[in-house]
């Protein structure tokens, strides 16, 4: 991406809607979209830094998987999908944000049935900067959590709009003075966080996380980190782990693709370890963004 662009984006902002970029305060989609009426839609994010796509790849692959599982078709293939994703932040002009990009089914009669002959799927991109240095100022201190029931859906594997139950459980997290809520299911178990993957490091130094099924997202920054574990010869164990275990382990961390691998250094008010980001987070961090922005997409 070009050298002189600023971090911030100018005033007047872009979006991408089915085939069209339009000043992003005037876009919209029709008003019986199933996206917007019954949450018949995915998404990604993907994050930009220094002009580049982080991850660019997994995430691609992510939405295909996810709008297979949906039978939703392609709105375009790959490699136009790469180009309007550059154009768009070439026009934001943004050198470190976020990018967000959602496929609904398309718009139709509403009905709750899938149609059997379904319209041409709905395609949105926005692009907006992103402060990455104050996350990078998050890790260093690290943050709270809280645990919660996990009310949501049977399919958290698909990374779905429906997003109600993450939204309620992130907000009473914040209401509460943590930053993430870590979900627990029936059994006990932690499942992930309400938009992050939950990790510990468990008494032995083994890095814990949840076997992927459908109860979690296959998260990008959870594969990225676990083949830049695997580099660097560093044990990942995919397992269950409870909420009790969680606040007993060395250290715990949780990721995404806004957070890399944040430290947390407090669950339900009770210090983790010594309540410092520990140092096998750290480096995992570490790892993993060196692995990352060895793969960024120009």
């Amino acid at each position: 991406m070009a050298e002189h662009w600023n971090a911030r984006a100018p005033s007047g902002r872009f979006a991408y809607v089915n085939g069209r970029y339009v000043p992003h305060a005037q876009a919209g989609v029709h008003i019986e979209d199933r996206g917007l009426q019954l949450g018949d839609s995915i998404y990604e994010v993907f994050a930009v830094r220094q002009g580049r796509l982080r991850d660019e790849e997994p995430h691609l692959d992510r939405l295909e998987r996810s709008m297979r599982e949906l039978s939703i078709a392609m709105p375009m293939g790959r490699e136009a999908l790469k180009l309007v994703m550059r154009e768009l932040i070439r026009r934001n002009r943004i050198r470190d944000g976020l990018l967000y990009m959602q496929v609904s089914r398309g718009a139709v009669k509403r009905d709750h049935p899938i149609p059997d002959a379904p319209p041409r799927p709905t395609l949105i991109l926005t692009a907006r900067p992103f402060d990455f240095e104050g996350k990078e100022r998050q890790q260093a201190d690290g943050v709270a959590v809280v645990t919660q029931p996990d009310l949501r859906w049977g399919r958290c594997d698909i990374k779905t709009t429906q997003l109600l139950a993450n939204s309620l459980a992130k907000t009473q997290a914040r209401r509460a003075g943590a930053y993430e809520a870590w979900l627990v299911d029936r059994d006990g178990f932690v499942t992930e966080g309400a938009s992050t993957n939950a990790w510990i490091v468990d008494k032995d130094g083994r890095v814990v996380t949840r076997a992927l099924s459908n109860a979690i997202l296959p998260g990008v920054t959870r594969r990225v980190i676990m083949e830049a574990a695997a580099e660097a010869q560093l044990q990942i164990v995919e397992r269950a782990f409870t909420p009790q275990e969680a606040k007993e382990a060395r250290e715990a961390f949780l990721s995404s693709a806004a957070n890399a691998a944040t430290p947390i250094t407090v669950i339900d008010g009770v210090p983790v370890g010594d309540g410092k980001p520990g140092p096998l987070s750290r480096r995992i961090a570490e790892l993993y963004l060196t692995l990352s922005e060895h793969r960024a997409a120009p």
